[in-house]
């Protein structure tokens, strides 16, 4: 078969890797836009049970990555000024721009073409013509589902807070917070490493704090000089990285959800963010988009009715991502209401955080949930009782919305 995947990103790049090995005579191109080496964002991270998926993939590619990933088990956050450690599970981080090398280095060992610097601009290019199958591996700004975007059903929703992407010098061995409160409200901080030299942060406040600051118009060097004073014990003197160009406005931006309500139309398909996003503050999305090419794959590895594979493709991952895109949208909430939980004492509201995907949250006092869920740790029959409790209560107050 002929393959067109229009996107360089992991999804697409492993999708690619992924077909060659089942059948070496596909004829498979990756089209990215951007040059080789250039990529947003800093680091992504994912966890264990990602890499036993993609060592049953491909092992090579996921020995390399896992080779190139830092890891860390403990949470740490402070809160003003007091700091508290959460010990936890072994998570991962590995830089973008590193990740896709080793996936684009595979993929061309593979026979894959990878064609940097070629945009394909809508489903009629003429790059496109004769493929058995095209992938939309293109993003969230997906030029070829927005050219059908009435087919896939596409929604898109924008959460309130601001944020901003950025990396600094500082190496974290621990997936850190720092939750600062100002006299316009607060701001807070997630960093984590991703190399052994470089961490990501992600700045995160509510659009009141973020104007009352002057965030909304000052260039990005004078915002990171002001984030790099907020979070200075965080920071360790460290200082932040934002783009190339420090003149230009800081990149804030709102973090946009999207779904579709089909994921093909004919030989089209959807990959990745093209057809769904889930909020950063769970970390899934690489592995999700990773995920959704396993899937991909699987259902094309028989010959036969493509229509029929690329349903199964699509009904079996939406049935997949509810977990996660309910936890997502959960985590986007507890952030957006961020206030509510900042009387607590410090430990008590970095326990809270790790239970921010909890549908029970938002309708239970903090300090009572806070109790609940201490004593549903030693009372099996109460864990349950959480467990039930919690999507009723949620739809129960959604219903009287």
């Amino acid at each position: 078969m002929k393959l067109a995947i229009v996107g360089g990103g992991p999804a697409g790049l492993y999708l690619s890797i992924l077909l060659k090995r089942q059948d070496p005579s596909h004829d498979i191109t990756v089209y990215e836009r951007n040059p080789a080496g250039s990529t947003y964002g800093w680091g992504v991270t994912y966890w264990a049970g990602l890499l036993d998926k993609l060592r049953a993939g491909d092992p090579e590619s996921a020995a390399a990555v896992a080779e190139a990933s830092v890891t860390w088990t403990d949470g740490v956050a402070i809160v003003r000024d007091e700091r508290t450690v959460h010990r936890g599970d072994a998570g991962f981080g590995i830089g973008r721009r590193r990740m896709l090398a080793l996936l684009a280095d595979r993929a061309e060992d593979l026979g894959v073409r990878v064609g940097f610097e070629h945009g394909i601009p809508g489903p009629d290019a003429p790059e496109l013509a004769g493929a058995g199958l095209v992938v939309a591996a293109d993003g969230v700004n997906s030029a070829l589902r927005e050219a059908h975007a009435d087919h896939f059903g596409s929604e898109v929703t924008s959460g309130r807070n601001q944020y901003i992407w950025l990396g600094t010098t500082k190496v974290f061995d621990s997936f850190s917070f720092a939750f600062k409160e100002t006299e316009h409200g607060w701001i807070w901080c997630y960093a984590y490493g991703f190399s052994g030299e470089r961490s990501t942060c992600v700045v995160e406040c509510s659009p009141e704090t973020w104007t009352g600051l002057g965030l909304d118009t000052r260039g990005e060097a004078d915002s990171l000089n002001l984030l790099e004073k907020l979070f200075h014990d965080l920071l360790d003197g460290h200082e932040l990285i934002g783009r190339e160009r420090a003149d230009d406005a800081a990149r804030w931006l709102t973090f946009r959800t999207l779904t579709n309500r089909v994921w093909h139309r004919d030989n089209l398909v959807l990959l990745g963010d093209a057809a769904h996003t889930t909020h950063y503050s769970i970390g899934a999305g690489t592995t999700l988009a990773l995920e959704d090419a396993l899937v991909l794959a699987d259902v094309l590895r028989a010959p036969g009715d493509l229509d029929a594979a690329l349903t199964a493709y699509g009904r079996r991952r939406r049935a997949e991502l509810v977990s996660a895109q309910s936890a997502a949208r959960y985590s986007a909430q507890w952030y957006e209401n961020l206030p509510r939980y900042m009387n607590l004492e410090p430990a008590k509201m970095f326990a809270l955080l790790g239970q921010r995907h909890s549908p029970l949250l938002p309708h239970v006092p903090p300090q009572l949930y806070y109790r609940i869920d201490r004593a549903a740790g030693q009372l099996e029959p109460l864990r349950r009782l959480k467990r039930w409790l919690g999507p009723r209560v949620a739809r129960a107050a959604h219903g009287r919305r």
